[in-house]
């Protein structure tokens, strides 16, 4: 059960690493439309200079952080984050009832707010469960 437990997070991990890069690579594959979405939102237009080039940037930083274990536990405060910052962003966006393009990228701007909403509750519940994992059980025997 223990090792059950330690694999836990190391699979999270990887999830995340393939997420977080999946979407930046996606993201920069066809960056002038992402920049177009970005300041398409109006909850983001004050930041279309660099907040494309932000999201990038951190999405790679946290699945290179959740590589290595000395870093994971950093990179799963990261992920948990992150997921949170997209997860209330979808939420007041489906509270505003603004039909706004998705700028996920890839196969991830195909699913609807609402299954946006679903996928990065889910992925937030993950981290929580991945985090504490680690943390309780990371730590070198006293």
């Amino acid at each position: 059960m223990k090792y059950l437990k330690k694999i836990i997070p190391f699979a999270v991990s990887i999830f995340f690493v393939i997420l977080f890069c999946y979407a930046a690579i996606s993201k920069l594959t066809d960056f002038r439309k992402f920049q177009v979405q970005i300041s398409a939102s109006p909850l983001l237009n004050g930041f279309p200079q660099f907040l494309p080039y932000t999201m990038i940037i951190v999405e790679f930083l946290i699945a290179g952080l959740l590589c290595y274990r000395k870093t994971r536990t950093i990179g799963l405060i990261g992920s948990l984050v992150l997921m949170v910052i997209f997860t209330g962003y979808t939420a007041l966006l489906l509270s505003t009832n603004k039909n706004l393009p998705c700028s996920c990228g890839g196969i991830l701007e195909k699913m609807s707010w609402h299954q946006h909403l679903y996928f990065n509750m889910g992925c937030v519940i993950l981290s929580v469960i991945a985090l504490s994992l680690n943390l309780r059980y990371s730590r070198p025997a006293d």
